[in-house]
């Protein structure tokens, strides 16, 4: 989904070069610079599998499809999870240096969200291929140690960032919201558990975790969203590498349309009247603007895209980006299909999952390709400035 821009005021001390002493040397020197970013390609992929599942519309062969693709997502993860264990391990300075750079850490929402997406994936598609039960309890394990990893990393990345990071305003990006957005992740899930617990308070409190999750995940993105948008207007357009990170906006705003829509599935039987039926209205006064917003945010994002591309925009990590956030918009489009029967949310979901496949597609292509030359393994080096034309005010105000 998205890379970590590192920080260019240390240069990497290359421990694995060939004139140090072998014993000097860290183990495992390919996964150096491996960092939590790397989660996104996961997220990225089951947003495929789950999405394609979630469709209001059945297309021959399609769900085989993203049972395979779910399949695909299980197995990076579980390469990751081996990866990044090494890394810290023989890598720890690294793995603090990512931790104390304010363009890294947050992405450590990634692992969460990772662990999240395929524990969903498992129960809406990959029990076609792995059984019910199987798949249950792969969601449970998953959506366990997911949720736990996105509350903590949901107050400890904003931690470190008003502690112990040095940020100017400037450097706000969308970035900032992947620690909130982990909770929303699991609060659009969750719902899907409900059922499997026993009835009475094992499932209300599911539930209403769940509610909280979302409320928690909102609230810290509308308090973290003006900043970005702030920052867009008054210091100007992100670097071309960053630009794809505008998607990540949709994340928040789809998840939490698709988190609505699951509560109102999930809340007849679990709690009382009239409060089950509130939940479907809740679903539809509250899906219907926020996904609308969510359109005219993809406009915008696909424009500010547009322009980057003409400026010469290459292949980043960021291009994940483009995937997981759009994934959302699916599935919360599907859900106000779902619920309204409108064949305009039915029209919309369709043409989102297109967008997905198209970039899910582009950016593992890239990727693979970046992982077969070794680029994308090797230490990072800082990004050129981008050249702006100068901006003066004038005594009457105006910019020219």
């Amino acid at each position: 989904m998205v890379t970590a821009a590192h920080s260019p005021s240390r240069p990497d001390p290359s421990p694995s070069d060939p004139s140090r002493p072998a014993a000097s040397r860290p183990r495992f020197p390919a996964v150096r610079h491996l960092g939590p970013n790397w989660y996104g390609s996961v997220m990225g992929t089951a947003a495929v599998a789950s999405a394609g599942g979630a469709l209001p519309v059945r297309v021959p062969g399609l769900r085989t499809g993203c049972t395979a693709v779910w399949a695909l997502a299980l197995a990076v993860l579980a390469v990751l999870l081996v990866a990044r264990a090494l890394h810290w391990v023989h890598h720890r300075d690294r793995a603090r240096a990512h931790l104390l750079d304010p363009a890294a850490a947050p992405f450590y929402g990634c692992l969460a969200m990772a662990l999240l997406a395929v524990g969903g994936g498992a129960l809406s598609v990959g029990r076609d291929w792995i059984g019910a039960a199987p798949a249950l309890a792969l969601d449970a394990v998953l959506f366990t140690a997911g949720t736990a990893v996105g509350l903590v990393a949901a107050v400890a990345v904003p931690y470190l960032m008003a502690v112990h990071h040095r940020i100017e305003p400037h450097q706000a990006t969308p970035v900032w919201l992947l620690p909130v957005v982990a909770p929303m992740v699991s609060a659009a899930l969750g719902p899907a558990l409900v059922a499997h617990l026993p009835a009475g308070q094992a499932r209300q409190t599911l539930l209403l975790g769940c509610v909280a999750m979302f409320g928690l995940s909102l609230l810290a993105t509308l308090a973290l969203l003006p900043l970005v948008l702030g920052r867009l207007l008054i210091a100007g357009p992100l670097p071309l590498a960053l630009t794809p990170t505008l998607f990540l906006v949709l994340g928040p705003l789809g998840q939490s349309t698709t988190a609505a829509g699951a509560f109102a599935d999930a809340a007849p039987g679990v709690v009382p009247a009239p409060y089950d039926t509130g939940f479907t209205v809740f679903a539809l006064l509250y899906g219907v603007p926020v996904l609308g917003f969510a359109v005219l945010w993809f406009a915008f994002a696909a424009a500010q895209l547009v322009r980057a591309g003409r400026r010469g925009m290459g292949f980043a990590m960021t291009w994940w980006s483009f995937t997981f956030p759009v994934g959302t918009c699916v599935t919360g489009a599907s859900a106000l299909a779902r619920h309204t029967h409108l064949a305009v949310y039915a029209g919309l979901a369709v043409v989102l999952y297109a967008v997905l496949v198209a970039a899910w597609a582009a950016a593992a292509v890239r990727t693979a390709r970046g992982l077969v030359s070794g680029a994308l393994l090797a230490a990072p080096r800082p990004a050129p400035a981008e050249r702006r034309p100068a901006r003066v005010r004038t005594t009457s105000g105006a910019v020219r």
